[in-house]
């Protein structure tokens, strides 16, 4: 059985879908992309019908996930849960995280360089937090390696950058209560003891104000 396209009207809450209308009624919405090579007159069998249906589905999921990678970077498993979440079908999904890697659009370790620089830039932290933080993102041990070795930098160098806005916070403090308060935030970036050490030592001593420079508390409420 055949039904007959009478009318395709845009959508008014989205431009980049219109209503399909059969035999005079509404039957359904697509895409503008599925839609492009439809025209009133034009005939239908159901099983050209359920086909429409379909690549509009896949469309759909297809757009999801472009909105969502666009966002920000995402790794392979948070689109796929995102697309799960909006309840597409795990041949929908699947077929939709194909096609996003083969456009490079989805990169494992391309996301996981970013993620390193990301946090190398405004809040450095150890090998060990960024591979933890990595998995969490559901990104594969062998990609964060790589992306590792290739751009997480110095750790000495980092837990110095990670460091020195701590180290300006407790400037006026006591040495004990400065180490305690400075290495206890690089341990808490990950940071072995190893570094954290001599990293407190050079940054109380960039830091530190001088015990005779120190403002004594009292004072400044007198």
């Amino acid at each position: 059985m055949e039904r007959e396209i009478t009318a395709i009207k845009a959508q008014k809450h989205n431009r980049q879908r219109v209503n399909i209308y059969l035999d005079g009624q509404f039957a359904f919405g697509l895409s503008r992309f599925v839609a492009a090579w439809l025209k009133p007159g034009r005939k239908l069998t159901e099983a050209e019908i359920e086909k429409l249906q379909q690549e509009d589905t896949f469309e759909v999921a297809f757009q999801k996930a472009l909105a969502f990678i666009n966002h920000r970077p995402r790794s392979v498993a948070e689109t796929r849960r995102r697309l799960q979440e909006k309840g597409f079908s795990e041949e929908v999904v699947e077929t939709t995280l194909e096609k996003l890697l083969e456009k490079s659009w989805l990169d494992d370790l391309d996301f996981a360089r970013q993620w390193i620089e990301n946090r190398n830039a405004f809040r450095p932290r150890s090998k060990r937090l960024l591979a933890y933080e990595l998995r969490l993102k559901g990104v594969a041990d062998n990609e964060i390696n790589q992306a590792l070795e290739l751009h997480a930098g110095d750790e000495t160098a980092l837990a110095y950058q990670a460091g020195i806005k701590k180290a300006k916070q407790c400037r006026q403090e006591e040495k004990p209560d400065f180490v305690k308060k400075v290495g206890g935030f690089l341990a808490r970036r990950g940071f072995p003891y190893g570094i954290v050490k001599p990293t407190v030592e050079r940054l109380w001593e960039s830091f530190a104000v001088p015990a005779s420079e120190r403002i004594d508390e009292t004072e400044k409420l007198e």
